[in-house]
């Protein structure tokens, strides 16, 4: 890898500096939404055929192998309906399970556990398979010392419980919006001019400790980032010999990032070319959910 040497390394992808990650009003209120979405005036079916008083013991569990997420916002789903569901959560985020495993064991009012089963379920299975994918991507590039870092390419709605679930994979998070990171793509570009231009207002108006990553689409690009000077640069839909080859060219001047038909057939070649970070949007955009269900006890 080659590293900046100046400090600023993986500063534009540590998430402690933004709390929203760990925002639970956020998610209680996200989730209320999602319920409202599925219940809308009231579950009639549950409604109709389960007395008030009724209560019953289940347990979720997963039907292939996973990473586990999204356990804390599975709970807070049937937490919305009061606090009639007692909860023992058997694993963790970022837990490794396999076929037929108990991710969790409820027991309390049987209208809250038939009531919320789909919403928790969608979002355990949703953000398990970003954890999963994640593990293997990481898994892909081990020993290499690159950072695995996702995209905006989020589900609207879902995006700080997918990058949470980013993290419970192994992965790191890139930035959370446009209100914190500077990313110069090559849309901003077309409409700036040049990519010097670009990078010389940028570094003259950028906020007090944000880097200034511009995406470039050849060497030549590379080239008048770095003399631009760029804090970081986005290597864009390049081969892994042209990264590799920018690698040299940077000589650690730029944080570097490649990103762009990457999958897990060529990470690793990717990794080893030596950039620092690799993004992948897949992570997010194309992660397939899990197979979890909920099991009630005679």
């Amino acid at each position: 890898m080659t590293g900046t040497g100046n400090g600023l390394e993986h500063a534009a992808v540590d998430p402690s500096r933004d709390m929203r990650l760990f925002d639970e009003r956020w998610i209680r209120r996200s989730i209320d939404r999602f319920i409202d979405e599925d219940v809308g005036r009231g579950d009639i079916t549950t409604g109709s055929l389960i007395p008030p008083d009724a209560t019953g013991s289940a347990h979720i569990e997963t039907r292939e192998k996973a990473i586990v997420a999204g356990l804390d916002a599975a709970v807070l789903c049937f937490d919305a309906f009061g606090d009639d569901i007692r909860w023992e959560c058997r694993t963790s985020d970022g837990d490794e399970v396999g076929a037929g495993d108990i991710l969790a064991q409820l027991e309390g009012s049987m209208r809250t556990i038939l009531t919320a089963e789909r919403t928790a379920l969608n979002l355990l299975g949703r953000l398990s398979g970003v954890a999963t994918l994640t593990r293997g991507f990481v898994e892909a590039v081990s020993g290499t010392g690159v950072r695995l870092v996702d995209t905006r390419k989020t589900t609207p709605g879902l995006r700080l419980l997918e990058k949470s679930a980013v993290r419970a994979g192994g992965g790191f998070n890139h930035r959370f919006g446009l209100d914190d990171g500077i990313l110069i793509k090559d849309n901003h570009l077309a409409a700036v001019g040049s990519i010097t231009e670009a990078v010389t207002r940028m570094r003259q108006q950028a906020p007090h400790g944000l880097l200034v990553e511009v995406e470039v689409q050849d060497l030549d690009g590379l080239d008048e980032a770095l003399a631009a000077g760029a804090h970081a640069v986005l290597l864009d839909n390049m081969t892994p010999e042209l990264v590799r080859e920018a690698v040299g060219r940077a000589g650690g001047k730029a944080l570097l990032e490649a990103s762009g038909g990457i999958d897990l057939s060529n990470v690793r070649e990717y990794a080893e070319a030596g950039v620092d970070l690799i993004s992948i949007g897949a992570l997010t955009h194309s992660a397939p959910a899990v197979d979890v269900s909920l099991e009630v006890h005679d």
